[in-house]
């Protein structure tokens, strides 16, 4: 490599070391090439913190950016995975708002109780969230539900609902139409509790389907970064986890008593809600998507054409859409 000679030895010294931590700060990039989380116009990159409390003798971990006075939004992740399904969209977002992302328990960073001292049902998360929300004197938040974030969303809704000041729904379900032949094997299951109908949901935290969650519906897979599927399958692998997955398949039942009540919320209150729903999904397919329109007829209604995790390859199209809804319906 050839030697770079100073060709000016005369250097202010004060100037010279006020420098260094810029010149340390450039050497991780090639000349010319920007960070790759500047945000644009040469502003810093947005901070996220990753924190964790106690909520009822139960460690949460949840994501924090954005500024504390800030309008809040509220995003509640799906299976398989945790608050880290928003790692990219948490950035976009908190310039403006005050954005929180909480794991549940046996989900990301949280705590996983053991199921003999520890219930893991939607009525437990969506009591934990709540509590969380009040430990960090949140009052009004939107909520950005996906998967098993919309039954933990609609518990706090249904609670609080002149707490919720708007909705954005990915892939979550609030209607019947929503569970096509996807969910037999688990109907099966709620039908009658058995052990054998138990077994055949195992393949559902098999790494296969943690994979075809990711890729399954997407038309270029190169724009979803493998480490996903690689990152819950971790997690899920866990021991004692898959026995989790299994009893929250079982306890999804006691969703589907509360859609009347969650679409009476949506007729009375009348939240501004943006859906964003791709639509090649075979979990939540479209179906679940259209009638939401029926309740909400203000509905911003978007079909996305991706799969189950539609953030993953087509926040590009998404990102705008989000902002520009919470900008529109939300921002103080």
């Amino acid at each position: 490599m050839k030697a770079v000679h100073l060709t000016d030895t005369t250097v202010d010294r004060r100037r010279f070391s006020l420098g260094l931590p810029l010149l340390a700060a450039g050497a991780a990039y090639p000349l010319g090439a920007p960070a790759a989380n500047a945000a644009p116009g040469g502003k810093a990159p947005i901070v996220t913190h990753h924190r964790t409390t106690t909520i009822d003798g139960i460690k949460i971990f949840y994501r924090e950016a954005g500024p504390a006075d800030a309008p809040v939004v509220l995003l509640l992740h799906g299976f398989p995975t945790s608050s880290h399904m928003f790692r990219n969209l948490i950035p976009e977002l908190a310039g403006r708002y005050h954005v929180i992302a909480p794991d549940y328990p046996g989900y990301g960073q949280s705590d996983m109780p053991a199921r003999a001292t520890f219930s893991y049902t939607f009525d437990r998360f969506g009591e934990l969230v709540d509590g969380l929300l009040d430990q960090l004197g949140v009052k009004r938040y939107a909520m950005y539900v996906m998967d098993y974030g919309a039954p933990v969303g609609w518990r706090l809704a249904l609670k609080h609902p002149e707490r919720i000041t708007g909705l954005i729904v990915q892939n979550g379900n609030a209607y019947v139409e929503g569970l096509k032949e996807f969910w037999d094997p688990i109907k099966a299951y709620w039908s009658d509790h058995s052990e054998e109908h138990r077994k055949a949901l195992y393949v559902l935290v098999a790494p296969q389907t943690t994979k075809f969650q990711y890729t399954d519906g997407v038309s270029d897979v190169s724009r979803v970064a493998p480490d996903n599927w690689i990152h819950d399958q971790a997690l899920l692998d866990r021991p004692g986890n898959a026995e989790i997955q299994m009893d929250l398949f079982y306890d999804y039942r006691t969703n589907l008593p509360l859609y009347p009540q969650v679409q009476a919320y949506f007729r009375k209150h009348q939240p501004p809600t943006l859906i964003v729903w791709g639509k090649n999904d075979k979990i939540f397919p479209a179906d679940g998507a259209y009638p939401y329109k029926r309740d909400l007829p203000k509905v911003e209604f978007h079909l996305i054409d991706t799969g189950h995790f539609a953030l993953e390859d087509k926040a590009d199209e998404m990102v705008p859409l989000i902002r520009d809804f919470l900008n529109r319906k939300i921002a103080a």
